[in-house]
């Protein structure tokens, strides 16, 4: 068998901790926009571009990250749940895995596809953010859908 760049299995529960918390407040703050006021901080950036502001290249600033440590922590506890083994890692379970990776893949561009020609103006900048975090979102769902309905199929066949 090839060897896999995947964590081990107990990252996935890690993941989860973190995942489903950062879900949780990411849809909170989009529907409610909240920013949390201990989270004003100054940080350095690359690039800053205010809307009535100047340019700023390689400069610290003071801002809110909110937004930044949620997505921050979304992103860790998807991959960890995403990319770590499962507890008996097979062939059939790496197929299985690599299915779920090319769906993924396949369904979050035909979803910004649609986006790009029905989708316009500030709209479409909410799009692209959220398409950011739709492959692992599609890919976590569509992988643990075909292990629970594998496992399913197993225990009906016993």
């Amino acid at each position: 068998m090839q060897h896999q760049l995947l964590l081990p299995s107990r990252f996935k529960t890690i993941g989860w901790f973190i995942l489903v918390p950062a879900t949780i407040a990411g849809i909170i703050l989009s529907i409610t926009g909240f920013e949390a006021d201990w989270l004003n901080t100054t940080v350095f950036a690359f690039f800053n571009d205010e809307v009535f502001g100047k340019k700023q290249y390689f400069s610290f600033i003071h801002t809110n990250i909110t937004n930044t440590f949620i997505a921050v922590l979304f992103i860790i506890g998807a991959m960890l749940v995403s990319f770590s083994k499962e507890k008996n890692e097979d062939e059939f379970i790496a197929n299985i895995r690599l299915s779920s990776l090319l769906w993924a893949v396949l369904v979050s561009y035909i979803l910004l596809l649609l986006a790009f020609i029905f989708v316009y103006g500030m709209a479409f900048f909410n799009v692209m953010i959220y398409n950011m975090f739709t492959v692992l979102i599609i890919f976590i769902t569509r992988f643990n859908y075909l292990m629970y309905k594998n496992a399913k199929t197993a225990t009906d066949e016993k």
